[in-house]
């Protein structure tokens, strides 16, 4: 099985980490949007090269970025009604009648953290299919601890579940890939099951590993779209929230590696924080030195602030790359731009606490669990914003949740 690598979610996007970027008003003249480049620049740059294709490196494996394109096009396993329990391309399933065990059991949740709108809409979700188990008996006590960002809580936090020893099995959401590889396999070596999901680390010891399709495939649906939506020649700004961050590098690398071999001219490569008044700063200063055609983006904060930058300069509308952030959303149908909602699967919170219940059966799991990853498009946009209509504007349109019980409601009220 191939080495298990991280994979952040576009929630992770707002993390500053012990990643900065350093950012002035003053432009530049040059910018290296490769995803070798980890250092942010200090303004707006000029004359991005793109030429050649995303080359090889720590960021940029073409293999498994080749691997993710074509999920892309796979017909996943299971009903098209519950995503959250679909597989695409389950290669390895695993054996799990070693862990039945028959309710209420303990399940164990170390959380990264909540700390931005994807991972609170996620959580949200999370909780209510727990509950939704419990008044089956299925779950008996949910055990909850949060790391808030924090490498070394979280490693204790795990240990703590470890040395406990009642889990009947420890969910992980790590915060990093390295740093908590050590105690995600401590957890795997209690002898409870272990599942990890939305981030992965260096070891293929959980029972299952479920993301959706990756990163790769997140950016090179954003570029294609600006490739197929743009006239030859066209101009692309790219705004990008953080260096050195490994899903947020395979965005950029398979959205570089498109724009390179297209007639698109990347006029520069931003690293925003994802803030908003920065968005907004810098958008600008690259219309008033001339036109912008279209926007990518690796994740959709701050989406807004961008489209609302080519209204107070009074220029057209980019095509526009976004998210399924009802912000976004809402923004995109106020206007009529051409644009396009990409998703990091929100309803993936719900797969590892029914993982959970499928081992606990004895049920297999896929080693790999790869959910589906599909943008909102033009065609879908008015269906998914009606369905989350009375939805808060931080809020996920794709989370899965809207036929659990507490739906609409427990998404309102956080």
């Amino acid at each position: 099985m191939m080495q298990r690598t991280l994979r952040l979610t576009a929630g992770l996007l707002g993390l500053g980490l012990v990643l900065t970027a350093c950012t002035t008003d003053a432009p530049t003249e040059s910018a290296d949007p490769t995803p070798a480049a980890t250092e942010a620049t200090d303004a707006p740059t000029d004359g991005a090269d793109t030429t050649g294709g995303t080359p090889e490196g720590e960021f940029f494996v073409r293999t498994d970025y080749e691997r993710e394109l074509a999920q892309r096009d796979m017909t996943p396993e299971g009903d098209d009604a519950t995503p959250w329990l679909q597989m695409i391309e389950p290669v390895e399933m695993v054996d799990t009648s070693e862990f039945v065990s028959e309710g209420p059991n303990t399940l164990c949740f170390s959380n990264a953290s909540v700390s931005n709108p994807w991972r609170v809409t996620g959580w949200t979700t999370m909780q209510q299919q727990v509950e939704v188990l419990q008044a089956e008996g299925v779950i008996g006590e949910f055990r909850v601890a949060d790391a808030a960002d924090d490498d070394n809580k979280q490693i204790s936090d795990i240990q703590s579940f470890v040395s406990d020893g009642d889990c009947d099995a420890i969910v992980i959401s790590p915060s990093t890939t390295a740093t908590l590889t050590p105690a995600v396999e401590a957890a795997c070596a209690s002898g409870a099951p272990v599942i990890v999901f939305d981030r992965g680390v260096n070891t293929d010891c959980a029972v299952t590993f479920i993301h959706p399709i990756g990163g790769y495939a997140y950016g090179a649906s954003g570029a294609e779209f600006l490739v197929d939506n743009l006239e030859p020649g066209s101009s692309v700004l790219a705004l990008r929230i953080l260096p050195g961050v490994d899903v947020l590098e395979h965005r950029w690398g398979a959205a570089n590696d498109i724009f390179s071999q297209s007639d698109l001219e990347v006029v520069g490569v931003e690293f925003t924080e994802g803030d908003a008044a920065r968005i907004k700063d810098v958008v600008t200063q690259y219309l008033q030195r001339g036109d912008v055609d279209g926007i990518w983006m690796d994740a959709g904060d701050g989406a807004v602030a961008a489209v609302e930058a080519f209204e107070d300069m009074g220029a057209d509308y980019p095509v526009f790359v976004g998210e399924d952030e009802l912000s976004f959303m809402r923004k995109w149908q106020e206007t009529d731009m051409n644009a396009i909602g990409l998703s990091y699967s929100n309803f993936q919170w719900r797969t590892p606490v029914l993982a959970a219940q499928m081992i606990w059966a004895g049920e297999e799991v896929p080693a790999e669990w790869v959910l589906p990853q599909q943008p909102v498009t033009e065609d879908d946009l008015e269906e998914y914003l009606e369905r989350n209509a009375e939805m808060p504007s931080l809020h996920y349109a794709k989370f899965g949740g809207e036929d659990l019980p507490g739906y609409p409601e427990a998404w309102q009220g956080r």
